[in-house]
């Protein structure tokens, strides 16, 4: 009887103690920069409204990340932290875009409609940002063609302070899981596009300039960039 009654008012003050615990605190996502110190602050990323309607086609894959419904939650980073890449120059692999401009992907629109994104050519292709300045970087947020659901591939991003990404190349993301891009066998996942975007943890790497490379999609052999967003400190 004494057990029980410990047991009882054990589970009564850890219910007490979770319902005192700021919601905020539960839900915020810290990149590993913001681990190191305090004065964080949730960025500011302002999601497009969703596009896309109907049901999306299967794809089946082992290297699909599992959809869960859920919202992403706030994503912590020092505070101060800006979109380092807003309205900074952009170029691309294919100098001749099929449609739009290379320069929409800093533009600040987001909502992918068109004459809002850019379509590159098949296979590899990649867009690049000059930041200016060397630049500490906590998360890269970027949107490729949301109004269908579809899965992009071979989706890598690399960092570096030298243009020609020879030298000083730092990768933050990859979800190419057999090389077919030849820039590495990568870990991460493979995902279905939303008006979310996708928000990688760049974990503080340094440099200026930043390239989003893809491999056409589940929908075609083509490549579309909507907007990429480059949270840091210069």
């Amino acid at each position: 009887m004494f057990k029980t009654t410990q047991s009882i008012v054990a589970a009564l003050c850890f219910a007490l103690a979770l319902a005192a615990s700021p919601p905020q605190a539960a839900q915020a996502e810290g990149g590993e920069a913001a681990q190191k110190g305090d004065g964080l602050a949730a960025l500011p990323i302002v999601l497009p409204k969703a596009m896309f309607i109907g049901t999306p086609k299967t794809y089946r894959s082992p290297n699909l990340e599992r959809q869960t419904g859920k919202k992403r939650p706030p994503f912590l980073a020092p505070k101060g932290a800006k979109n380092a890449a807003l309205k900074k120059k952009s170029a691309s692999s294919d100098e001749w875009p099929i449609i739009g401009e290379i320069d929409f992907v800093t533009d600040g629109d987001k909502e992918g409609s068109d004459g809002s994104f850019v379509e590159l050519g098949p296979g590899l292709q990649h867009v690049q940002i000059d930041l200016e300045k060397e630049t500490e970087i906590y998360a890269v947020v970027f949107w490729h063609y949301h109004s269908s659901a579809r899965v992009y591939q071979d989706v890598v991003i690399r960092v570096s302070n030298d243009k020609d990404f020879v030298t000083d190349v730092e990768t933050v993301f990859n979800n190419d899981h057999d090389n077919s891009a030849g820039l590495g066998v990568g870990k991460e996942k493979e995902y279905i596009e939303s008006n979310d975007g996708k928000l990688v943890d760049a974990k503080g790497v340094k440099g200026r300039y930043v390239r989003l490379y893809s491999k056409g999609s589940t929908a075609n052999e083509l490549n579309h960039y909507i907007e990429v967003e480059v949270w840091g400190k210069q």
